[in-house]
Order: C-alpha cells, then sequence, then structure tokens
C-alpha cells in the first residue's frame, strides 16, 4: 500500500478562517478537510495516512520555525508522496504549500506537487523547484483540481513516467529530457525543424520544442531633471485605509483600491487609519501607520525642500493574493487621476 501525506491550511483542514490564521503546525491521523476528496481519489493501493495543517499567517511569520516543526513531525513517517493544497488564487497558502513542497523534496527526497491558479505569485516561486498543477480560481474548483492532481499521482504511484508538463498538465519547469519517438524519422532535429518551418511559412499552428516564456517588461521612466518641482505621491499596497474601511477594500485577493485625502496631514494618526491587510501581522502598522505609508516622513522631505510638493492624496490596495490582471487594472485606473493632478513620481510601497 502506497502512503501519502496531504498538507493544507487551517482553513482547509476545519479548523476555522482568518481568525485561525494564527494557527501553529500540527499533524492529524487520516484525511482532514480537503484532504479528503484527494483520498476518495486515490486509487486502492493507496492511502492518506496523515495530515499536515498550518495557519496561512503562522507559515508566513514564521516561515524556518513552521517548516521546521512540520519537518519534524514528518521524521519516522514512511510515505511516498505529498500533495498540498489546492491552493487557488490564495497567495499566501500558495507560498505555503510551495514551501512545505520544497523542504520535503529535499529533507526526506520524496516527491511533492501542488495545485494553484496562474495568478497565484507561488506559481513564480516554485514552479522551478516543484510540479505545480494549473488550478482554477477558487475553492468551487476544488474537483477539477482534485481530479488533475490525483491523476497524476495515481500513474506516480504505479510507477508510469512523467509524460511531461503539456500532458500532465503542471506549469512547465524549464527541464529538457531525452524521449525517444517512435517514428524514426522525427528522431532527428533536422527532420522536426523543416516539419515546424513548413507550418510557419504555411501559417499553420505549430510548437517549438523550446519555448521561451514572454516576460512583461516595463521600461524604466526617465529621470526627473528638477526635484525642486516634482509632485510626489505615495502608492502602496500596504492596506492602510481609514479606520471605517469606506472603499471596502478586501483584505486578501483584492479587486478595490482607495484614495484618501491627506492635504493638511502631517502624519497619519493610529484610530484613525488602520491597515486591513491580511498577510502580515498589523500590530506594528496599526499602532503607527507611518510605518507603512510613511507620510510623516515623506512631510518632512518635503519640508527641507527634497522635491516640490507631496501630492494631497495617497492611493492604497492591498497585495496579498491580488492577482496580475487586477493589480493591472488597478493601476490603470489610477494614473489619470494622478495624471490630472501632475504627479511627477510615485513612491511606490508595499508592507
Amino acid at each position: 500500500m502506497k502512503k501519502v501525506i496531504c498538507s493544507v491550511n487551517q482553513f482547509f483542514g476545519g479548523i476555522g478562517g482568518e481568525d485561525k490564521a494564527d494557527q501553529e503546525p500540527l499533524i492529524q491521523e487520516g484525511a482532514i478537510g480537503s484532504a479528503r476528496p484527494i483520498a476518495e481519489a486515490l486509487k486502492a493501493n493507496a492511502e492518506i495516512t496523515h495530515t499536515l495543517i498550518c495557519g496561512d499567517n503562522f507559515m508566513g511569520s514564521n516561515t524556518d520555525e513552521a517548516i521546521s516543526r512540520l519537518m519534524a513531525m514528518l521524521e519516522g513517517k514512511e510515505f511516498d508522496l505529498l500533495i498540498a493544497g489546492p491552493a487557488f488564487r490564495a497567495g499566501r497558502y500558495g507560498v505555503a504549500c510551495g514551501n512545505v513542497c520544497k523542504a520535503v523534496q529535499e529533507k526526506f527526497g520524496v516527491p511533492a506537487i501542488t495545485s494553484m491558479n496562474d495568478e497565484n505569485p507561488g506559481v513564480e516561486m516554485f514552479k522551478k523547484d516543484v510540479l505545480i498543477f494549473k488550478g482554477g480560481f477558487g475553492a468551487p474548483k476544488m474537483r477539477e483540481d482534485v481530479a488533475l492532481l490525483t491523476a497524476y499521482a495515481n500513474r506516480f504511484l504505479t510507477g508510469e513516467p512523467n509524460r511531461g508538463a503539456e500532458i500532465e498538465g503542471y506549469f512547465p519547469r524549464g527541464c529538457r529530457h531525452e524521449v525517444f519517438l517512435e517514428d524514426k524519422r522525427e528522431n532527428t532535429a533536422a527532420y522536426r525543424g523543416v516539419q515546424m518551418l513548413i507550418k510557419k511559412m504555411n501559417k499553420q499552428p505549430y510548437q517549438t520544442e523550446l519555448i521561451i516564456p514572454k516576460k512583461d517588461l516595463v521600461p524604466i521612466a526617465p529621470a526627473i531633471q528638477d526635484m525642486s518641482q516634482a509632485v510626489v505621491a505615495l502608492v502602496s499596497t500596504c492596506g492602510v485605509v481609514p479606520v471605517d474601511n469606506p472603499d471596502r477594500i478586501q483584505s486578501a485577493s483584492a479587486t478595490r483600491w482607495g484614495r484618501y485625502d491627506i492635504s493638511g496631514v502631517d502624519r497619519l494618526e493610529a484610530g484613525v487609519y488602520k491597515t486591513i491587510h491580511a498577510g502580515y501581522d498589523p500590530a506594528a502598522g496599526n499602532a503607527d501607520p507611518n510605518v507603512l505609508m510613511p507620510v510623516d516622513a515623506a512631510r518632512a522631505l518635503e519640508k527641507e525642500g527634497k522635491f516640490g510638493r507631496l501630492h494631497n492624496y495617497f492611493y492604497t490596495t492591498v497585495g496579498t493574493g491580488t492577482t496580475e490582471a487586477e493589480a493591472t487594472r488597478m493601476a490603470e485606473e489610477m494614473i489619470p487621476l494622478l495624471r490630472e493632478d501632475g504627479v511627477n513620481a510615485i513612491i511606490m510601497g508595499s508592507t
């Protein structure tokens, strides 16, 4: 009987939501929470013996400790595969799954797989180290994501070879392997190259054997020649908002942003502003919002004449789990307002 261990966060482990995101690492016997549909989809010759659970905030704020404790829990456990997630678009969860998978492979030499949506930041961080299967946007896609994960797991556990990223459904890792083709004519690179050229010349679809990923590169803006006349704006993904969060910006996977008036304001006061960001411990930021949105430091530089003036508004949203597409859309909505107000430079801050 092949043995599988699953790794989930506090939500999919059935412990709780954001109120339990500080859950410390633990291990339970059997399939817990979202590990159950994985157990059901595994073939009869495989079973889930244990489920690892760790809160998203605990993992994000104490990564080394969390990984160390989880690995200690696996000491002495016999297992043939670890399955983490699915993590969907949840950024903290995706990064946690990637960290657990990578650590398991490095410490125990046991393969580990997970699933994430293509806009989860964990994909770019871990796809070269871990097999990350292409997943849906959220929990409604659980069935499809589990089916893809377990289809591969079932083949792997029975000793079948990996058929490659395109067929199996995981993100390409940039690895190239030698494959012997049945048709002897196609065994030569010359033949395959000519076939691709013929298809290209006839405007027919073809697939190169060396895929070079396209990067969305943003050109560097020209330097400001006269800072004494510059209007500088503060823009951040730190999630600092007025305490009532008037624009209802989400604490994770944001689709909204805010623009707040700071004309005549020398610093952001605790109790007037707070952070609604769910990706880090907010205590320090709520005690002094300026450590996240540095209005006080910007005002001091303005008074020293380092630049012309500070823009009358700051712009804010939340970065954790926010997709690239949503971030791009929000930026495109902010830019016309910044241009209209004559902003010359932006200080883009995070957490």
